[in-house]
């Protein structure tokens, strides 16, 4: 059988298997249980939080004979047909490659003809953002003025690009980001399922590396079974997500601090020397420091970054000993040069001289 990716084969099908969206699901349940269905719906929210699948799940409620508490039975006539490739009463759009004003202007001619299959037909248009004016304009008229046959769900992760106009006919639902404890779980259901063995830490990493996309999640955790071969330890998590670097990382802020200039430099060559590029090091750095900051003023912290035990420890020594205002100086030093590095001809120099700043006024300590 062909292999399937993790967030393929696992995609919600009903309201109950999306996960960290209640908010939105027992909303739509509800409408769908009443019958009191909106004619355009605007799903907004970061990548890989479920929007899409949302979309799909509801579209396919609406028009499902025997709705199950709001969700779709998946077994009736409808549903069945709705599956199939040459259905046509759910129609997908993505806007990003079809953005024009004429590709608009051929769904305004389409929606008069009456669903096939089931009650609706739903066009279900991702990226809606992506769309020129023009296009914007064209598809205002359609949502003014809606056939009663026809629902439309716009899907977007950059809501502010949307006109207000189209705004102001949406009914809108904000996706959150998931929680790292709720995609855990996810992945402790869905390794069971898979007979892949894992250590609970390994899986705690993994989630933290979606941060917040189900999604990315799971095309993490696609990539660590590959390498592992399905026996999911902390060390070959760490290994594939590259966490072992973060000694770097420690180190370099340890002599930051003790003003240790000499050895910051000999940090970064040997980074520089190892392959890493010197962005992705700016950014792990700052990251860093965020970090401390938070494991300095949150008793909790750990359930924001979801780190190892062994990381969190070492980051909890290093923000015992240091200053607040200092870790927010050395933040903006390295956040302020992520821009640059992306065009620079010497990383290595801005990078190096982001750590002179952060230095300060302070005497540099001789590196014999």
């Amino acid at each position: 059988m062909e292999y399937q990716a993790l967030y393929r084969k696992y995609r919600p099908k009903t309201f109950s298997e999306v996960i960290g969206q209640d908010h939105i699901t027992k909303t739509l349940e509800n409408q769908v249980i009443s019958g009191k269905i909106s004619h355009a719906y605007l799903f907004t929210g970061s990548r890989g939080t479920g929007k899409t699948s949302t979309a799909k799940i509801f579209a396919k409620a609406i028009n499902c004979e025997h709705n199950q508490n709001g969700s779709p039975c998946l077994s009736c006539g409808v549903c069945k047909a709705l599956d199939e490739p040459s259905n046509i009463d759910i129609v997908e759009i993505d806007a990003a490659s079809n953005n024009r004003v004429d590709e608009v202007r051929e769904i305004r001619e389409n929606v008069k003809f009456l669903p096939v299959t089931g009650k609706y037909k739903v066009y279900i248009i991702d990226e809606v953002h992506m769309l020129t004016d023009s296009a914007f304009n064209a598809l205002l008229k359609t949502l003014e003025e809606p056939p009663k046959h026809v629902v439309f769900i716009l899907a977007t992760t950059e809501v502010h690009k949307i006109p207000a106009t189209i705004l102001s006919r949406c009914m809108r639902f904000d996706f959150k980001l998931v929680p790292v404890a709720t995609l855990v779980t996810l992945l402790k259901n869905i390794f069971k399922k898979e007979n892949i063995t894992f250590e609970d830490e390994a899986l705690t990493l993994i989630a933290s590396a979606g941060q917040g996309s189900v999604r990315d999640t799971l095309s993490v955790a696609d990539c660590i079974v590959a390498y592992t071969n399905g026996n999911i330890t902390l060390k070959s998590v760490m290994e594939v997500l590259g966490l072992n670097e973060y000694k770097s990382v420690v180190a370099l802020t340890d002599n930051l601090y003790d003003k240790n200039l000499g050895e910051c430099f000999k940090i970064v060559n040997n980074v520089l020397e190892s392959g890493k590029n010197m962005s992705v090091f700016a950014k792990d750095l700052s990251v860093h420091f965020r970090d401390l900051l938070v494991i300095k003023t949150l008793s909790t912290a750990n359930e924001i970054l979801g780190l190892s035990n062994e990381m969190c420890n070492a980051y909890k020594n290093q923000a015992d000993r240091m200053d607040a205002k200092w870790l927010i100086d050395c933040l903006k030093n390295f956040s302020s040069i992520e821009a640059e590095l992306r065009y620079s001809l010497s990383p290595k120099t801005l990078v190096e001289t982001a750590i002179i700043k952060c230095l300060g006024e302070f005497d540099v300590k001789k590196n014999d």
